[in-house]
């Protein structure tokens, strides 16, 4: 430690979810006081009740609450915070919020604005560090490049040509072109969207790398001139530049090529008299993996920073806030090992098999993983309210192994070992993905995911789960103390046989028709008129178990409204009970021609007026969420008849309009459901 260490005693974290809540359980650690902020719409997040004080900083939109700078720079200065940490996405990189904690007398544990600056400027971060000998795909790279100036470049540095956006980042923007012709159109594009975006349309160009992978390298610099890097990472596995899934360390390099692109990212930082820890990204070809060139310098903690946490053994958080004290690293480069490998998956609340759209909902259930080598960041527990004003990402589980092979054997062993009840997520694609040959041996490219989605379709609910979701409740009734004998779904009835208990259930596409009768200690349950299964239904505060022939299974299952969840291990399944007097959702002219909400949101237009005439195809309300805009078209030619307008917050599923169709009449319910409904929750 320098003799003029910065005194750190309570850091205000500005940031949400699981990094809000990672970055204070490594502040609790190291004895300092840690201070949430928080929006409306995160009263009662986990990250509130984790921290040693919160403060309310605004609505629920970002840009109203954790975007806006006087109010986190206000807060920190009510609860007397020392330090900021910015966590990664919302202010992580913007330099005039590390300008903001300086004049307000606050540390701002990050790099310094001069850094950020060069760094978020894609150009200049290019012939940065390109000065300092670091390699970089050969393009032009300079400002005020001209649409005629792009096209003339092409020419010499060769097709396939990638169009990127100098500001920004997430992949808006980029266009790869493979020919001459269809170059003019894709820079027209590119300035478009970059604009939206960014607020600024400025274009670059780039030879596109064939096969390419996504591999970055974490490096640690303090501001006494020492610079070190914890190895790299590989990020191939992504979807549209999203990262999914990501690994430490690479399955491709061989250790003269990790030590030169390690020596490289450390040169970038360098170039920047870079503090605190960042991620330089590079693109290696997959046919030439001694082949590296920069691609962009991220100047914060990473998502997925803790698989190197994992095999080197260094808390980048505590490291962090020590270099924002003053201190010197204490970790050489000799002293850096990495020891087996690490794998991360990202949760996130979208349903893959409906083009990844975001669900969200409320956590009514929570159920995750534990064991030797495995991690989870997560931000979630039950009764968290998953919105659309905010990125979809719900936690992280990560695995370590001796090897790749166990430690991609526990991350699926973990994947199956999660369940968030209430919530749609992506953890059957995620296990899906481990599971494929590529991934297993290691072949991969940014490109894998993008070929591997047009291959997803919805997973089949298994007819035990069905089972679970109809006889819960039911066997719940029975466990009710103050039940009489009138109450209890016997299905008993003067002079005549017993009434079987039957519920319906819309099970993905299928409706699906569960009959119990009996007792929960002596059950009889038959699916789709199937014969009839002998079994025992024990409800407990863990959950359901239902044994049959002597097999006992446990399940999980909570309902809300008639949305009904089971998870077991091995998956997460949601079902919805039909209840009576409405119609087979899915089967008659009325459903079809309703339009409902795919994900919780906002409605942000209404293309025609209550009553008008449509055409298929015609849109007719946008809903945006999570970043994602999602248009709903008619059906089918028809009268339009309208259940939101503009600015309406709607939930899954919820009625957004109705298309009646020409000279037809609405169809009236005619199936109805017998027999008792199940209970709320067991």
């Amino acid at each position: 430690m320098t003799d003029n260490v910065i005194p750190i005693s309570s850091v205000l974290v500005a940031n949400r979810g699981e990094i809000a809540v990672r970055v204070m359980r490594t502040l609790r650690a190291m004895g300092i006081r840690s201070i949430a902020v928080f929006s409306d719409a995160d009263a009662d997040a986990l990250h509130v009740t984790v921290a040693d004080d919160a403060v309310g900083i605004g609505p629920a939109p970002a840009r109203e609450s954790y975007l806006d700078i006087d109010k986190v720079i206000a807060a920190a200065v009510a609860t007397g915070a020392d330090a900021i940490h910015p966590g990664y996405g919302f202010l992580s990189e913007n330099s005039a919020f590390a300008t903001a904690c300086e004049a307000a007398g606050i540390v701002f544990i990050g790099p310094t604005p001069e850094a950020m600056t060069v760094m978020s400027d894609k150009i200049t971060a290019k012939n940065t560090v390109s000065a300092h000998d670091v390699p970089v795909v050969p393009g032009i790279a300079r400002p005020g490049l001209t649409d005629d100036d792009l096209v003339e470049a092409a020419r010499d540095i060769g097709y396939p040509v990638l169009v990127k956006p100098s500001a920004g980042g997430g992949g808006k923007g980029m266009r790869v072109v493979t020919e001459p012709s269809a170059l003019p159109a894709a820079l027209a594009g590119a300035r478009r969207e970059a604009a939206s975006s960014f607020g600024d349309d400025t274009l670059f160009l780039e030879r596109f790398v064939l096969s390419p992978r996504h591999i970055e390298v974490q490096v640690l610099a303090d501001a006494h001139g020492g610079v070190i890097h914890l190895g790299e990472r590989e990020c191939s596995l992504q979807r549209r530049h999203q990262k999914v899934i990501e690994e430490a360390p690479s399955p491709l390099l061989d250790e003269a090529t990790r030590a030169r692109i390690g020596a490289a990212a450390c040169d970038t930082a360098r170039s920047v008299g870079y503090r605190g820890a960042g991620t330089v990204e590079f693109i290696v070809s997959a046919d030439r993996p001694d082949e590296f060139f920069f691609m962009e310098m991220n100047t914060r903690l990473q998502v997925e920073h803790p698989v190197t946490e994992l095999v080197t053994g260094i808390d980048l958080v505590e490291w962090q806030i020590r270099v924002a004290r003053g201190e010197k690293l204490a970790i050489a480069q000799d002293d850096v090992t990495m020891t087996g490998h690490a794998i991360e998956a990202r949760v996130y609340a979208e349903d893959p098999a409906r083009g990844f759209i975001p669900t969200g909902g409320t956590v009514i259930d929570l159920v995750e993983p534990r064991g030797t080598g495995i991690r989870v960041d997560s931000g979630l527990v039950t009764g968290t309210v998953v919105s659309s004003h905010y990125d979809p990402m719900l936690s992280k589980v990560i695995a370590h192994g001796p090897d790749r092979a166990s430690a991609l054997a526990r991350l699926d062993t973990a994947l199956a070992a999660t369940g968030v009840l209430g919530v749609g997520t992506n953890i059957d694609f995620l296990r899906t993905v481990l599971a494929e040959d590529d991934v297993l041996a290691g072949r991969l490219d940014t490109g894998f995911l993008d070929r591997l989605v047009e291959t997803i379709v919805a997973p089949v609910i298994p007819d035990d789960a069905v089972i679970a979701a109809a006889v819960a409740g039911w066997a719940a009734r029975w466990r009710d103390a103050d039940s009489g004998p009138w109450s209890r779904p016997t299905g008993w009835r003067a002079s005549r046989p017993a009434a079987a208990t039957v519920v319906r259930l819309q099970a993905g596409p299928d409706i699906r028709v569960v009959s119990v009768t009996g007792t929960p200690d002596d059950a009889r349950v038959s699916l789709d008129d199937a014969a009839a299964l002998h079994v025992s239904v024990a409800v407990t505060d863990e959950g359901v178990v239902i044994t049959t022939d002597g097999t006992r299974r446990r399940y999980r299952v909570a309902q809300r409204g008639n949305d009904i969840w089971v998870y077991r291990t091995g998956g997460t399944w949601s079902v919805s009970q039909i209840p009576a007097g409405a119609t087979r959702a899915g089967t008659d002219a009325a459903t079809d021609a309703d339009l409902r909400s795919p994900m919780p949101g906002s409605v942000i237009a209404v293309g025609v007026a209550d009553g008008d005439e449509v055409t298929a195809g015609t849109v007719v309300v946008i809903v945006e969420a999570m970043k994602m805009e999602h248009a709903l078209s008619a059906p089918l030619d028809g009268r339009v008849e309208l259940s939101a307008a503009v600015g309406d917050q709607v939930g899954v599923g919820e009625l957004l309009a109705r298309v009646i169709p020409t000279d037809t009449e609405t169809p009236t319910d005619t199936e109805t459901s017998t027999g008792t409904t199940p209970g709320e929750t067991a």
